[in-house]
């Protein structure tokens, strides 16, 4: 994969570019958020490794240009404030992975690897439909009523999980398991917040609902005629 490392301490990001190039990633390394954003709107990489705590433009800011540009680009969060808060924020803004410092660079090195099997697997069925819900697999591309949803990578990967067998209940563990691979590294709880920015992408103009909660089990896909 083609990985942006965005980080301004020179010697983390020379571990991290490192790290990622001994599992023959192509790794390009910037210091500066604005020239980091260039380069992706430039050409967009796979993947930005992308600090929070950066001098000349945060990496919130970064995120949120990523995400208006609609680049197909997936985002590992690194940031020394690991707490509950910063990293709802983050997800909530695009993220598709989350950690904090310190971390091991191995744990980095897989979850990386993880994120890139996730985004070019192929699919069994290049078309889902679920009532008024199209999901295009190969252009990774939604549509509901006809209308385009914009989605992050790991929305998509979420919302295809179930959509793949509409009417069956999947935990939030089972969702970890399958989007993460080692389920008992992540907090179940993401998942919640993914299916609350679906729900809200799914929902506009007061469509009904299609994603549904099953109390104490988990969520459901069930087909809007």
């Amino acid at each position: 994969m083609r990985i942006l490392v965005v980080e301004d301490e020179e010697d983390l990001a020379r571990h991290v570019a490192g790290a990622l190039r001994r599992h023959e990633h192509d790794v390009e390394v910037f210091n500066d958020g604005g020239r980091a954003v260039e380069a992706a709107l430039r050409q967009p990489p796979d993947l930005m490794v992308l600090d929070l705590n950066l001098p000349t433009m945060s990496g919130l800011t970064i995120l949120s240009r990523i995400k208006q540009a609609a680049l197909p680009t997936r985002v590992i969060i690194l940031t020394a404030r690991a707490d509950v808060e910063h990293r709802i924020k983050g997800l909530n803004a695009g993220a598709d992975d989350y950690m904090g410092k310190p971390f091991s660079m191995d744990e980095l090195a897989a979850r990386v690897n993880v994120l890139g099997r996730r985004g070019g697997r192929s699919n069994d069925a290049a078309h889902i439909t679920v009532g008024d819900v199209v999901m295009d697999v190969p252009h990774r591309r939604l549509t509901r009523r006809g209308e385009r949803v914009e989605l992050s990578p790991r929305e998509f990967e979420v919302l295809q999980i179930l959509m793949r067998e509409p009417g069956r209940v999947f935990s939030r563990s089972e969702i970890c398991e399958r989007i993460w691979q080692r389920e008992h590294q992540y907090d179940t709880r993401t998942v919640e917040i993914f299916i609350m920015r679906l729900r809200k992408k799914l929902e506009f103009d007061g469509l009904p609902p299609v994603i549904h909660t099953v109390r104490g089990v988990g969520y459901q896909v069930l087909p809007v005629e």
